[in-house]
């Protein structure tokens, strides 16, 4: 007698609530991570919006200014509580960012404007602008520094994994061709880890930016047709008897 195996039809009405809950609040989840990818990252090339250059400036670095110069004459701007402010900035970082100029008249404007999201107990993915030692890392040429993505990427990991693990658990109960479910319950994962990989050649090879991009993609679609697919079969799926 051929096995079987739990579907959707199999499990309880409250196991189909609690299910169907969870998966709609990590697509909202992710939703909202993606929004505030955009308005962190946008603006870095001086543009509204969120490209491919912003991609590069992050990872890679500016062959023409620093990450804090592009910030602030983009996106940051509107944060800066006096538009003067700009100019002091931008001078002490073509001045070569030291540390006493930055003490005496970067320190209180950063202080005031900008600690409030870029501490990295409040923000980790943020440039740490609390101290010199962090925003001296943003004013000098380049791009993310590799203790910073590796502290990024770890989290990162660490975070999704757990949240595609529950995902994928979830849409195994689908009643789909067998080999179809498990290509598409790896395929996030493989996602995942070429886009942290990515990260780290980008910061070598800017051209690598477009990697990012896709496999960032790639592991936001497939984990949605996984939660799309999952809540269908739930609740509006049923399989015609043979």
């Amino acid at each position: 007698m051929a096995e079987q195996y739990t579907r959707f039809k199999d499990i309880s009405i409250s196991e189909r609530i609690l299910n169907t809950v969870f998966l709609l609040t990590i697509g909202l989840g992710y939703v909202v991570a993606l929004v505030n990818m955009y308005y962190t990252h946008q603006g870095r090339d001086g543009r509204p919006g969120l490209s491919i250059e912003d991609v590069i400036i992050n990872y890679h670095g500016s062959a023409t200014q620093t990450r804090l110069a592009n910030a602030i004459n983009g996106v940051m701007e509107p944060n800066l509580k006096y538009k003067s402010d700009k100019d002091v900035i931008l001078r002490w970082i073509n001045n070569g960012a030291d540390e006493p100029e930055y003490t005496e008249k970067v320190a209180p404007i950063l202080n005031r404007d900008c600690i409030i999201c870029h501490t990295p107990s409040i923000n980790p993915s943020l440039p740490d602008l609390s101290n010199y030692a962090g925003a001296a890392v943003v004013a000098h040429a380049g791009g993310a520094t590799i203790p910073k993505l590796v502290k990024v990427s770890h989290i990162h990991l660490f975070g999704i994994a757990f949240i595609l693990y529950f995902i994928g658990k979830i849409f195994l109960l689908c009643d789909i061709n067998i080999y179809v479910k498990r290509i598409a319950v790896v395929i996030p994962f493989a996602a995942m880890l070429l886009d942290v990989l990515s990260w780290f050649i980008t910061k070598a090879i800017p051209e690598f930016a477009y990697v990012v991009v896709a496999s960032g993609a790639l592991m936001g679609l497939s984990m949605g047709l996984q939660i799309l697919l999952s809540v269908y079969q739930m609740w509006f799926y049923s399989r015609k008897p043979n």
